[in-house]
């Protein structure tokens, strides 16, 4: 097997860790080798931070130098003034690479192409080039600079990563979560491991909005909180035709909250990033407007007899554990 292949696949599997985390930047990986050898591989973790270029450049100098950097590998423009400050030959013997072409503009962090061409390292290996407008022409940059740049590996994986950011530059992009057993069963209490209920308290917090069913909330009467890292609680939007609710319900709680009450998801042509979480009545009634679906299955049988009676056709798009549950990122086929 190619070693570019295989180098391309573990950044890859790096950049789905942070799926969606990364809201509202797209997901991002970047490996480094020196001299052959992997010596970092770092995804992009939180919007507003370096990029994934940056954290796995500031890795492998880590590694090749065998030493800790005294620098918040986080604050991008302090990442980069560390990084232009290293001798100009030091990456010379470097391969990186990158699920997505480096970002050839300025904003909240300094271009990560820009800071390529002046690093020099032998090899750019590019999954995918970058498709939003103004954020393209990374490969250009590199090339003036005499830089070797090999593009399209492992370029249907990185696109299907790159598919939610590519929806909420035009419209929402709709997540429904689901939690279950392994023969499909999803009531009878938390089915999910702690691993797997920090990465819905994640995704929660970069939400723009969660929502839910009013069955939902009479029934199970949730807090839908981001208590597990600590972090602000999700706006909330209820999907139901019943407008009255008992307000004692800790949903109803949660400090700088808004919760609104709808009968239809209305704004689904504005951008932005929706979790739903819900039982058979909500994907029933919302599966036709749903891009995604996120499972996270519990090696756990259930003689409960709840589950989701429903027709869909899906593509599984990629599959991991958290924890001990098997996590499952799926597309409704249409």
């Amino acid at each position: 097997m190619k070693t570019s292949y295989i180098n391309m696949s573990l950044a890859l599997k790096e950049a789905w860790k942070y799926q969606l985390l990364t809201y509202p930047n797209p997901a991002v990986c970047a490996l480094v080798t020196f001299k052959g050898k992997i010596v970092a591989i770092e995804a992009h973790q939180k919007e507003g931070t370096s990029h994934a270029e940056v954290l796995a450049l500031l890795s492998a100098y880590e590694a090749i130098t065998n030493t800790i950097i005294n620098v918040n590998r986080f604050d991008s423009y302090k990442a980069h003034d560390f990084l232009y400050s290293l001798p100009k030959d030091f990456f010379s013997e470097c391969e990186i690479f990158v699920t997505l072409e480096p970002c050839s503009h300025s904003g909240k962090t300094p271009s990560c192409a820009l800071l390529l061409g002046y690093l020099k390292p032998k090899k750019v290996v590019i999954a995918t080039l970058d498709p939003i407008k103004g954020h393209s022409g990374g490969i250009n940059i590199l090339k003036s600079k005499n830089i070797a740049v090999e593009i399209g590996v492992c370029k249907r994986e990185a696109e299907e990563l790159l598919e939610p950011f590519l929806i909420w530059q035009k419209r929402a992009f709709i997540l429904f979560k689901i939690a279950q057993t392994s023969n499909g069963k999803i009531g009878g209490g938390y089915l999910s491991s702690k691993e797997s209920l920090t990465h819905v308290h994640q995704l929660r917090f970069v939400c723009s909005k969660m929502v839910i069913g009013g069955n939902t909330v009479r029934v199970d009467r949730p807090t839908l909180d981001c208590r597990f890292i600590k972090e602000d609680a999700p706006n909330i939007t209820i999907f139901s035709k019943q407008k009255s609710f008992d307000k004692t319900i800790p949903l109803f709680s949660v400090p700088n909250r808004d919760i609104t009450i709808l009968d239809n998801l209305e704004d689904l042509d504005k951008p932005s990033f929706l979790l739903i979480e819900g039982g058979e009545g909500m994907l029933n009634s919302l599966k036709d407007k749903i891009d995604w679906i996120l499972q996270y299955q519990t090696p756990k049988l259930s003689s409960h007899n709840s589950n989701y009676s429903v027709d869909l056709d899906l593509k599984f798009l990629y599959q991991d554990r958290v924890g001990v549950d098997l996590i499952l990122w799926s597309k409704i086929v249409r």
